[in-house]
């Protein structure tokens, strides 16, 4: 006959046998602990996954400084509205994937972009000069606009065309003879002074390996036919009168004074 610890010692026995059984074939299951003790393991989000990737996104589209009627009838809003919402956009997507397939631009200023940028570079040079040269057009177009410069760029106008209708003039020629597509700029040169050029496509005086007369924008026309062709169709000089009636001096004249060395 068994005595009480023997029988003690069975009933341990075959406890040990069954949790030994049930451990092999995987059904002991760890009780859950409570949420205060569990240590919660750490995920990843979107913005915690990959910040750099965030931070090499930088380009957006601006907000228009008026609304897309604001320039009616010399500009037309749905112009307006296609042209910034459809063609600016575009242009800031695509130089963001562009930039991802060419790293060597990643967190640079998009001045510095069209600084390096060569001519084979196609998706940013296209793509980063569309996004500066919009940013800029919208900028210096205001609803009513001056009819002609005043203070220091109205001195440093007729400093180097002579009068501010002579540079009228020179600037609506480079606008006009443009062939197909492009910008005609008012530009300051590495010794402060104003010249007036004209560039194909998306390109501008900023990207010095790919155009000849090289400087800093202070003023640019598009003369994309997107840009007038719904209201003014084939005439593009008037579109380009009724630009002259719009453009915002003021804006104009800061871009100078930052651009003076």
């Amino acid at each position: 006959m068994l005595s009480l610890q023997d029988k003690t010692n069975a009933m341990k026995k075959r406890d040990f046998i069954k949790l030994t059984g049930l451990a092999s074939a995987g059904l002991i299951i760890a009780p859950l602990a409570s949420c205060s003790d569990a240590a919660v393991p750490e995920t990843k989000n979107e913005e915690t996954a990959a910040p750099e990737m965030a931070a090499q996104a930088a380009f957006v589209l601006p907000q228009l400084p008026f609304a897309f009627d604001a320039l009616a009838p010399k500009i037309d809003a749905m112009t307006m509205e296609i042209h910034h919402g459809k063609h600016h956009a575009g242009y800031v997507k695509k130089l963001n994937a562009a930039i991802e397939a060419s790293p060597s631009f990643a967190g640079m200023s998009i001045e510095d972009i069209l600084a390096k940028v060569e001519a084979d570079d196609t998706g940013v040079r296209n793509n980063g000069g569309g996004h500066y040269n919009h940013s800029m057009f919208w900028k210096v177009l205001t609803p009513g606009g001056a009819s002609a410069p005043e203070g220091a760029l109205a001195e440093a106008i007729t400093s180097s065309f002579g009068s501010y209708d002579a540079f009228a003039e020179q600037f609506a020629a480079a606008a006009k003879t443009r062939f197909g597509s492009g910008w005609a700029w008012l530009n300051l040169d590495a010794s402060n002074k104003l010249f007036i050029s004209s560039s194909p496509n998306q390109d501008n005086p900023l990207m010095v390996n790919i155009v000849e007369e090289t400087g800093t924008p202070i003023l640019g026309i598009d003369v994309w036919e997107h840009a007038y062709y719904l209201n003014y169709q084939n005439k593009r000089g008037d579109y380009i009168s009724s630009f002259m009636e719009l453009i915002n001096w003021n804006v104009v004249e800061e871009n100078m004074m930052a651009a003076m060395k």
